[in-house]
């Protein structure tokens, strides 16, 4: 066929699933290795479970907004059998987690520590900073019967290693208790539908203003009386002991006392895992939209960079796997959407992409017989744990030094007839242009101490 009469698609990937380049690529890999090295360094162990689930699994626990994130699968070959084709790709990793505990509580040790670094599928519109497809990184503890408050205090700390791992800026975690807001609407009346509805539009404020709210509020029947307190209390932030000291004033009834005591706890606990005063922060207007949270819960935010909006967040919630085991699961987790948090650190610039290769060194062929001299060369640099790659087209080589330049490599060799003679060979920084010759038998250690 013609060359000209090719009908050529267009290269593009479809929109919501992201496609780096290989400086993108290797700098999230990098980034996504301090996590899961932050992780483990708490006790996480790690599980993967598969990335299509039955719908009946994914939809247990119901809802519109359940069933608008499924990405169903369709397609399924007809020769596949009599499997009802009733599957789609899992939409978070709480809900297979949930299916993972139910199904081998029986081998698993409580309380059970995992964390879980995936892809996820949502079939919803593509947005800024939102995606159909992205990495999530989880971790949960969860108990058999019980978990301890302690648990809620640790996640904190693993947070507070992690951002401090990744070196992107200042960051603040915000913490509270859902018992406190609700606690306070059922002591002044609300019902459960009405208290619904204002944590809805409390969630707003950050967003929209306090406007939402007030109209909510202005709807209900007993909501104008109650407007002003309410306000004070969703709007309530600062230091845990400033916060806690004005929640100690309110007459919120039992279940917000309990919220009280229960934020109290972990933040004394917090302190003594070590966390910096000036990361760690109480805000009463935590609301988180998810409502299976039903205690602590968190939030995580860069402070020179607000408009990134929450960078990891989480909770405690009171049973896991009630809809697929009859056991009581307590746990708490907390998430980090790292492909929308990865995407908008690039666009912010605060983080940017360095080298294009693996590798540290580019061993040059300025004679193509050389060749073999190339190879022995770098093959004592990858026996001793130093990245490689070797140019093998025929080129001159000032183009195989800007072949180095344009992708990163930190150094150059160059094998040359004269030294090798004489058991050397050059090395050029590509980094300070310098180049320095140097023995055969120094070259690993001379590049792994300016790699180190």
């Amino acid at each position: 066929m013609c060359a000209d009469r090719i009908n050529r698609i267009t290269p593009s990937p479809i929109s919501g699933f992201p496609e780096w380049t290989p400086a993108e690529r290797l700098l999230e890999q990098r980034m996504i290795d301090q996590i899961r090295a932050a992780f483990e360094r708490y006790g996480f162990s790690p599980i993967e479970t598969p990335a299509v689930e039955r719908n009946a699994v994914l939809t247990a626990k119901g809802g519109a907004e359940t069933e608008r994130q499924i990405y169903s699968l369709t397609g399924l070959h007809p020769q596949s059998g009599g499997d009802a084709r009733d599957y789609s790709l899992h939409f978070d990793l709480t809900v297979p987690l949930a299916r993972y505990v139910a199904q081998h509580n029986n081998e698993l040790v409580f309380p059970f520590r995992r964390y879980q670094i995936q892809k996820v599928w949502r079939g919803e519109r593509p947005q800024h900073g939102r995606f159909r497809e992205f990495t999530q990184c989880d971790i949960d503890i969860v108990g058999d019967g019980k978990l301890s408050l302690m648990a809620d205090a640790e996640i904190p700390a693993v947070i507070s290693t992690v951002f401090t791992s990744l070196a992107i800026g200042d960051f603040t975690i915000r913490i509270s208790n859902r018992k406190i807001l609700t606690g306070y609407l059922e002591h002044l009346g609300f019902d459960e539908s009405e208290s619904s509805l204002i944590l809805r539009e409390a969630d707003k404020i950050d967003r929209q203003g306090t406007g939402p709210l007030l109209q909510a509020l202005d709807d209900l029947p007993n909501g104008n009386a109650a407007t002003s307190d309410i306000l004070v209390l969703v709007q309530m932030s600062g230091s845990p002991a400033d916060v806690l000291c004005a929640l100690e004033l309110i007459d919120g009834g039992d279940r917000f006392r309990q919220g009280v005591d229960e934020l109290k706890a972990v933040f004394e606990h917090a302190t003594a895992f070590g966390i910096a005063d000036e990361n760690i922060a109480a805000d009463i207007g935590i609301v988180r939209g998810l409502d299976y949270y039903t205690g602590t819960i968190y939030e995580t935010r860069l402070d020179d960079h607000p408009q990134l909006g929450s960078i990891c967040s989480g909770g405690r919630y009171d049973d896991l796997a009630s809809y697929f085991i009859r056991k009581t699961m307590p746990g708490v987790g907390i998430s980090i959407g790292f492909t929308r948090l990865f995407s908008q650190l690039l666009q912010a610039g605060i983080v940017k992409p360095g080298s294009a290769s693996a590798a540290q060194v580019l061993v040059t062929v300025p004679d193509e017989s050389l060749m073999s001299n190339a190879i022995e060369v770098a093959s004592s640099l990858r026996a001793a744990d130093v990245n490689t790659e070797i140019f093998f087209e025929q080129a001159r080589l000032g183009r195989q030094l800007r072949y180095a330049s344009r992708k990163g490599f930190r150094f150059a060799i160059i094998p040359l007839p004269e030294d090798l003679e004489v058991a050397r060979i050059k090395l050029r920084d590509m980094d300070a242009g310098e180049e320095h010759t140097v023995a055969m038998d120094d070259l690993p250690g001379e590049i792994a101490r300016h790699i180190s």
